[in-house]
């Protein structure tokens, strides 16, 4: 007995020792009964989300009801909007991401714009605006537009847009069950979906430096090709690890696999079977559509790896397009040509480890790692490539459901007020990141004497890591470190 409470106090006091080696049991998901009981009659939540946040931060949610979760943590949805809040703004976002698509393809001169346009609309990964309106059996009013999906800078870009629009949608059979005219009138009101810097939890501009700001600049119709060529080498090449936790879409046919390649001019895809066809071509779609709605950013090489997991759980495009675009309003920052946003997130993590393992910190010097770029991969797509897939969206559910507490206002004052725990930040994923090295710190100061040999330990931890137990040390930091780097 002595002896097992000699080893209990040694870890408490080491010096990279986080809080206790006993971990508190981790809560049960989020169920489906659980989650319709938190909605008022009109579909609200009782208490403003909080209930929801607390729960997902302490045990994740069901894979059964994600799809209904991941909306409000990624703020697709509002926590304070009604059923029939949140029925609008889903069928206006159709709208907005069907122009996303029309724009693309009419920027693929492989083919013309009326062949692919039809193809698409065929397509099950896509709803048209005809099948939007047979389903919601009214039109959207205009007056209920997200403002923030266009900047005023576009403005005359998005004028072209909609004369385009409609001249393709002219060209169109007539629908004989609805008046084709008034979708017409709609979607020519409607401006093509811009990124915006307002609203949501996102890294502002006033945080970094004048010099690393981005010169702002119209990308080219080359530019939008390269991105295309990427996006189709990336998307043919995803692995299928999603195939266990999306059923449906793994039993798609080969005739519909290859109706959704051909809707985004998909080629050199004969060798993969019909689930990676059609996730392939979901990628296209929606990675596309991300590049055009963020001409910044476009694409780089790793936005496919967050997406994937969301395509797994999401199976209609339009809805993961917007869950992606919100997830994308942090982690846009990570795709930077200038990568001032991945140096202030390896700047952070580098604090947070010599704030509480100065020993560790003072090794890491002396091996010119103390920048912390032997973490780069983690950062970048968000620990996709270390942790499993469901590891993955544990993590990423945690994080999200952090993000969601700052977007609502709840502070550190009130979260502890609530008994809460660990307040939310929007660098939950850095906390987990030191975390994770903290956590080798032993072998770090006995074994190694090189920046590569601790590259090539991070690189190889893909499955060894406990999330809950990680979640819990992010945490322990957030709580013992984060008054003092911030």
């Amino acid at each position: 007995m002595t002896c097992h409470f000699s080893f209990i106090s040694h870890r408490i006091a080491q010096p990279g020792g986080i809080k206790s080696p006993w971990r508190r049991r981790r809560k049960p998901a989020l169920g489906p009964k659980e989650w319709r009981s938190l909605f008022t009659p009109e579909g609200k939540f009782y208490d403003g989300g909080v209930k929801l946040l607390k729960r997902v931060r302490n045990g994740g949610v069901e894979p059964s009801i994600r799809a209904e979760v991941w909306p409000f943590l990624l703020g697709v949805y509002s926590l304070n909007s009604s059923e029939a809040e949140r029925e609008a703004i889903k069928a206006h976002n159709r709208k907005g991401y069907l122009l996303l698509r029309k724009h693309c393809l009419r920027k693929n001169n492989k083919e013309s714009v009326d062949d692919h346009i039809t193809s698409e609309e065929e397509n099950p990964c896509v709803i048209s605006e005809q099948e939007m309106q047979d389903k919601t059996g009214k039109a959207i009013p205009e007056n209920q537009a997200d403002e923030s999906l266009c900047s005023s800078s576009s403005r005359d870009e998005d004028e072209s847009e909609k004369s385009d629009v409609t001249d393709v949608e002219a060209s169109r059979d007539d629908v004989a069950s609805v008046d084709q005219s008034s979708v017409e009138d709609e979607e020519e009101s409607m401006p093509l979906p811009k990124y915006s810097n307002t609203g949501g939890n996102i890294e502002t501009e006033t945080k970094l430096s004048k010099d690393a700001r981005p010169v702002k600049s119209a990308r080219t119709v080359e530019d939008f090709e390269t991105w295309q060529r990427i996006i189709r080498l990336d998307a043919v090449r995803a692995n299928n690890e999603w195939v266990s936790y999306s059923p449906s879409q793994a039993a798609v046919t080969r005739e519909k696999a290859i109706e959704s390649a051909s809707a985004v001019c998909l080629k050199d895809y004969e060798h993969l079977e019909a689930h990676r066809i059609h996730h392939a071509s979901r990628l296209v779609a929606i990675l596309e559509a991300y590049a055009t709605y963020d001409p910044e950013i476009g694409y780089c090489q790793g936005m496919s790896d967050l997406l994937a997991p969301l395509l797994a759980v999401l199976e209609e495009d339009d809805e993961a397009f917007w869950c992606f675009a919100g997830f994308m309003r942090k982690a846009r920052h990570n795709f930077r040509l200038d990568e001032v946003g991945i140096r202030r997130q390896l700047n952070m993590v580098s604090k947070i480890i010599k704030t509480k393992d100065f020993h560790l910190y003072r090794h890491l010097e002396m091996l010119e790692a103390a920048d912390c770029f032997f973490v780069y991969r983690m950062v970048v797509v968000m620990f996709r490539r270390e942790l499993t897939f469901e590891q993955t969206l544990s993590l990423w559910e945690a994080m999200w459901a952090d993000q969601a507490a700052r977007r609502a206002g709840i502070t550190r004052s009130s979260w502890r007020k609530l008994q809460l725990g660990a307040p939310p930040t929007d660098d939950l994923l850095l906390y987990a990141i030191a975390a994770s090295v903290l956590e080798k710190r032993k072998l770090i100061i006995e074994s190694y004497s090189s920046m590569d040999e601790i590259i090539r330990d991070c690189n190889s931890m893909a499955g060894q890591l406990d999330i809950w137990k990680l979640l819990d040390d992010a945490h322990d930091l957030v709580v013992t470190v984060q008054d003092r780097i911030e």
